[in-house]
């Protein structure tokens, strides 16, 4: 299952957007375009969705509440709305599901953020619609949706299990690379990667060594001198390892944990191992730093190899990317699954190529040149005669 389309309302950056998805999706933009609020989006849901400890309340605090959340162009007015389409194939004419979502603030009293709309939509056919009879009596009732309440989403629990399985990655290596000495709690859903080695550790043994060699053979190309890779717990703290070792002048050189990793490996086996790690919707967030760019050029090339089935073709799960990188974009196949933010007066713009950039790249361009230039920001030459 895919997210087919998204529309938002007075959602950060975007006052009104209507966007298309498809199972590879590019998001391009300048600084403060939105794109990094555009995945928010998902992880809102992902937080709403979740039966342990998730919740409307919690998505909303952990946002800084609806002041920070509603975009600054909402004016007059005032609700947040957030509605998603979500299909078997992209070719459906019907979505299979469609949920909506929206909410205020009450305006008076204790100021609560309260649903003014929820509706589930299976095949057409409407199984949701709030606020009902039940919430006019008690008013309290819409502080909560029905997608988090087990008692409530039976119709549209595999819906609620969709959001909540996805996962969102943008690792940074010194997290992991001096885990002993931050020794903090991990963030919830462990978006920086702060866990990986904990995750990798829960992974049943005959599936890690399966992920772990595919890991290996990638790292035996992309970094020079790359020899062997294992993963181990120290026998005194049992805190789990991975070590590496690299060809050199001695036969059997010493191994080397990962703190001794350089940056670019550390996120390359993130990357690699999230891509092999559930089945929900991935969200990354500019894969290609740290990496060399002959590797960002592959990294669409990984994302479709890694996620292709068996069958017919078909993706396993639904990626969405966002990148400042020429490298990574002009690798893009389908330039229809590129996403380019513009701001403007009134918030961001979300649109994908239209007929004469789609025309350009008929003839020869790659996505990077025809629709790189355009996330460029304008007067940027200015910043070269700054004192």
């Amino acid at each position: 299952m895919l997210i087919t389309r998204l529309i938002l309302k007075n959602w950060r950056n975007f006052r009104d957007a209507d966007i298309s998805l498809s199972a590879r999706s590019y998001v391009i933009g300048a600084n403060a375009a939105g794109k990094s609020n555009l995945l928010d989006v998902f992880r809102f849901l992902r937080t709403i969705a979740q039966a342990d400890g998730g919740g409307l309340q919690k998505a909303l605090k952990e946002r800084g509440n609806l002041a920070k959340l509603r975009s600054l162009h909402a004016r007059r007015d005032p609700e947040v709305s957030i509605e998603v389409e979500l299909s078997d194939d992209p070719g459906d004419t019907v979505p299979r599901w469609r949920y909506a979502l929206a909410f205020k603030s009450e305006g008076k009293g204790q100021q609560r953020v309260l649903i003014t709309r929820e509706e589930v939509f299976r095949d057409g056919k409407r199984v949701l619609q709030r606020p009902d009879r039940g919430d006019d009596l008690d008013p309290v009732r819409l502080t909560q949706t029905h997608l988090e309440q087990i008692n409530n989403n039976a119709e549209f629990r595999g819906l609620a299990e969709f959001f909540s399985a996805t996962t969102y990655l943008h690792l940074v290596p010194q997290l992991l690379k001096h885990s002993d000495e931050i020794a903090g709690r991990l963030v919830e859903s462990d978006p920086f990667g702060q866990g990986l080695l904990q995750r990798i550790a829960r992974t049943p043994a005959k599936t890690q060594a399966a992920r772990l060699e595919r890991i290996r053979k990638a790292l035996e190309v992309a970094v020079p001198q790359f020899s062997e890779m294992r993963f181990s717990k120290d026998e005194a703290t049992g805190a789990p390892h991975l070590e590496a070792r690299f060809r050199h002048w001695r036969e059997h050189g010493a191994w080397q944990r990962e703190d001794q990793f350089s940056d670019g490996t550390l996120r390359l086996i993130g990357l690699l191992w999230s891509l092999q790690e559930g089945d929900g919707m991935l969200l990354l967030e500019e894969p290609e730093l740290s990496l060399n760019d002959a590797i960002v050029e592959y990294i669409p090339l990984m994302i479709d190899r890694v996620l292709r089935g068996r069958k017919k073709g078909a993706f396993l799960r639904q990626v969405v990317v966002s990148t400042h990188s020429d490298n990574l974009i002009g690798a893009v196949q389908d330039p229809s699954s590129v996403l380019l933010l513009e701001p403007g007066a009134n918030g961001s713009v979300a649109r994908a190529p239209d007929r004469a950039e789609l025309d350009a790249m008929e003839g020869g361009l790659n996505p990077a040149e025809v629709l790189l230039p355009k996330t460029r920001p304008t007067g940027v030459e200015q910043m070269g005669l700054f004192v």
